[in-house]
């Protein structure tokens, strides 16, 4: 699919939506009969049914159709060729079971808000709903005049059609997957907060917090926005709107309109929600990943990009704060989900697509890598694989290999035990001095089951108040290691800049 329109038409009587969708399609190879698109299925009350589908290129022309268990499939009139355009329309109406929620908001006023995460577009949008297939789209929506419509990309048209309704016309002319076509619909006020690295920056809250919402957002967002752009790279989208939300807790991050959760914010000062959001327009949507299994290039890329920012505006002290609570909440993870690691293998049930080890050990996976390769060559690949993979999607291997580029490394052994491994090394040891020889003796052993991780760790010995830095690789499941040394330490500390992701237990002995 190369572009979506989608038609809708909303009101306050009832929850059924009356919709057309028309899609452009680009074919890829010679003699396609038909083409299947994803779009629930009327049951219980609920889902949609489809009326009429048909061709618009070359006139307007019936096509035959079957719609069940959620799946439209549509036969074309003729074979398509490769490299072939066709539109198709479809026409459509029904109640979403879920993917587009009417409700009411906190101060008891009707609102439409859709949430399509991992893959609940298709429960009213009749399209390709898998992470893979990015489309450009359209969304032209007709409700009750009193309503703001929020959507992805730029505001086309506002009209007043004179019978209580108003037509808003929002256009996305960036490719981005199904699930981060987004609206919003509710009684708004809205702020423009001007250019943001030449990007658009809008604050949309409910009337009712017509003052307070902008400032809660617009420093906090602005910074973010400041810090990736000249970070990772230019902004793909068309404005960023931080949009307040009903229906969910955190944030949701649509491509160019993010919504927030009404009760997670203004309340008190967020700063990691609203760049964790922020950075998900560079990873997560710009480069999307290319298969659910690998969901981690979204989830631990903003989870260690919001630590980031913290690292930059607040300082090294708050970044590694933040590395520790990351830290602690790995291993409290992996004891509640023993067996279950960053990667996802061939993942069928979607209700397991996110867990938290997902969020904070795919994090502490890329701070890992930064020690590994230095932060210079990080940053640099992370750059490239921007610049790559931008408005695109990506696999692990795709990011291992950029990163592999610049560091000189070969990562295959880091990402495996990293990424595909369930559980974190657990070690224990400790530290001596042996006046007679005049060396630090430290012995360590990896207590974890299974094989021993490679681990490259970096030792503080303190002597007269100055700390020196020595470092090991600790590959064995027990190793002891030596340093010479004049005089008896003050202190030995295991890790010093916390760069690993480790359970130790160390100390005098």
């Amino acid at each position: 699919m190369s572009h979506y329109v989608f038609r809708l038409t909303l009101n306050d009587d009832t929850d059924e939506i009356v919709g057309e969708a028309t899609i452009d399609l680009r074919f890829t190879r010679d003699d396609l009969n038909d083409v299947t698109l994803d779009l629930a299925s009327a049951q219980g009350g609920k889902g949609m049914s489809v009326s009429a589908v048909s061709t618009v290129t070359g006139g307007a022309t019936p096509l035959r159709f079957t719609h069940e268990a959620d799946r439209l499939r549509i036969m074309l009139s003729a074979p398509a060729k490769s490299g072939e355009r066709k539109q198709i329309t479809v026409r459509y109406r029904g109640v979403p079971a879920n993917g587009l929620r009417m409700l009411k908001n906190k101060f008891g006023e009707r609102v439409f808000f859709s949430e399509n995460w991992p893959n609940n577009a298709r429960q009213w949008l009749p399209m390709i709903d898998h992470p893979y297939d990015k489309a450009t789209s359209e969304f032209i929506i007709i409700a009750p005049v009193k309503y703001q419509v929020v959507a992805n990309g730029l505001l086309q048209e506002e009209t007043d059609l004179g019978d209580g309704q108003r037509l808003t016309h929002w256009k996305q002319s960036v490719p981005i997957a199904s699930w981060l076509n987004a609206i919003g619909v509710a009684q708004f006020a809205v702020h423009h907060d001007g250019l943001v690295k030449g990007v658009p920056h809008q604050t949309w809250v409910y009337h009712q917090e017509r003052t307070s919402g902008p400032a809660w957002f617009e420093t906090k967002s602005r910074q973010a926005m400041e810090f990736f752009s000249e970070h990772i790279g230019p902004y793909s989208y068309e404005k960023l709107a931080n949009v307040e939300a009903a229906g969910f807790g955190g944030g949701t991050e649509h491509a160019s309109a993010i919504f927030y959760g009404e009760k997670s914010i203004l309340e008190r000062p967020d700063t990691g929600l609203i760049a964790h959001e922020i950075a998900h327009q560079w990873f997560g949507n710009s480069i999307t990943e290319k298969d659910w299994d690998d969901v981690w290039l979204s989830e631990g890329f903003a989870t260690y990009f919001t630590l980031l920012v913290a690292e930059h505006y607040d300082g090294r002290d708050a970044f590694v704060a933040g590395l520790k609570r990351s830290r602690t909440q790995v291993f409290t993870l992996e004891k509640q989900l023993p067996g279950v690691a960053v990667l996802h293998n061939n993942l069928a049930d979607m209700s397991k697509v996110l867990n938290r080890i997902i969020y904070q050990k795919g994090g502490w996976t890329l701070h890992m890598l930064r020690h590994e390769m230095g932060t210079e060559k990080f940053w640099a690949g992370i750059c490239d694989y921007y610049q790559r993979y931008r408005n695109s999607s990506a696999t692990t291997a795709d990011f291992r290999h950029v990163m592999e580029e610049h560091s000189g490394l070969e990562l295959s052994a880091f990402f495996q035990q990293w990424l595909a491994r369930a559980g974190s090394p657990m070690i224990e040891g400790g530290w001596r001095y042996d006046a007679a020889t005049k060396r630090i003796v430290i012995e360590l052993a990896q207590t974890q089951a299974g094989e021993a991780y490679r681990l490259p760790l970096e030792i503080g010995v303190t002597i007269d108040g100055a700390t020196k830095i020595e470092k090991i690789d600790f590959t064995q499941k027990q190793q002891r290691f030596e340093f010479a040394a004049e005089k008896e330490p003050t202190a030995v500390e295991l890790d010093p800049n916390t760069w690993m992701l480790m359970d130790a237990r160390f100390s005098k002995r």
